[in-house]
């Protein structure tokens, strides 16, 4: 941006940043295995966690934590117990990263599930936290890698609250049945795109723009709309010499005013009535006025 900023040249960032998903309570036990294995291909199934539209965080009711961890080990064991079945780390920087995140006592005591690394295979198992310091760096930063960490809230609602607080992620995932909570996360939050009841999906529909907002970047793409994106549009104005709307021109008078008020407030009926007059004029009405 700062390159082409020197020109004056228009750009358009997709920066990504931290993906929460928010996991509500689901009565149906088919719908919750459906979404714990969304939750699992939108973590460590995209390139091990290395995607920006991957699922960084989750949100939880307290009183589900539990459950959920265990279905989380579960989908874990039956999608991933064969390792090469997982991608590694993209290289040697950014392995060390991710083991840095791991640094902190308080964060390490976290881990619940995972945590074992092989520097030379770059790799690191899929990794489950259960409420880190929320002012430690694996929740400050974007993961990028296969730490998951979730944090529990007293109810489910408090979800819409945590993520205000935090810059505008670039995808917001809500897995939820509760129309009500659909609507508050719609209206009462601020993101690139927002997805329910899955992952990841988005990215590869091309009849819905994509794009972040905020400190997750600006601009929307994905075809029809990379088109849009990428062009510029130039408005071309005509007009003829028959008709002249000679009011718009001094000097001003107060029928001049009131013809123009009458345009500014789309009163096409009250101006052909002044334009003819056949409607009182406001002799009181001024410059100042308009």
């Amino acid at each position: 941006m700062t390159a082409a900023a020197k020109h004056l040249t228009p750009v358009t960032l997709e920066l990504g940043g931290k993906c929460p998903a928010i996991f509500d309570s689901l009565k149906s036990a088919r719908d919750k295995k459906v979404a714990i294995e969304r939750v699992a291909g939108g973590k460590w199934g995209s390139c091990l966690g290395q995607a920006c539209i991957g699922i960084d965080y989750l949100l939880v009711e307290e009183k589900y934590a539990a459950t959920l961890v265990e279905l989380l080990k579960e989908v874990i064991k039956e999608f991933f117990s064969n390792s090469e079945h997982l991608a590694r780390i993209v290289n040697k920087h950014h392995f060390q990263r991710l083991c840095d995140l791991l640094q902190n006592q308080s964060v390490a005591d976290s881990i619940v599930h995972g945590g074992s690394v092989n520097p030379e295979k770059l790799f690191i198992e899929p990794t489950i936290l259960l409420d880190p310091p929320l002012d430690a760096e694996i929740m400050t930063e974007e993961i990028f890698g296969p730490l998951l960490p979730i944090i529990t809230l007293k109810k489910i609602e408090d979800s819409v609250k945590f993520i205000r607080a935090r810059p505008k992620p670039l995808v917001i995932y809500g897995f939820t049945n509760d129309e009500k909570l659909r609507k508050r996360i719609i209206e009462e939050t601020s993101s690139g795109c927002i997805v329910f009841n899955d992952a990841l999906i988005q990215y590869m529909c091309d009849t819905i723009p994509f794009g972040g907002v905020g400190q997750s970047g600006f601009g929307q793409y994905h075809g029809k709309f990379s088109f849009d994106n990428f062009s510029n549009r130039k408005p071309v104005a005509r007009r003829s010499f028959i008709l002249e709307l000679s009011f718009r021109y001094p000097p001003w008078n107060a029928k001049k005013f009131q013809l123009i008020r009458h345009i500014l407030h789309f009163d096409y009926f009250g101006f052909v009535l002044c334009l003819l007059g056949l409607k009182r004029q406001n002799y009181r009405f001024s410059v100042e006025c308009w």
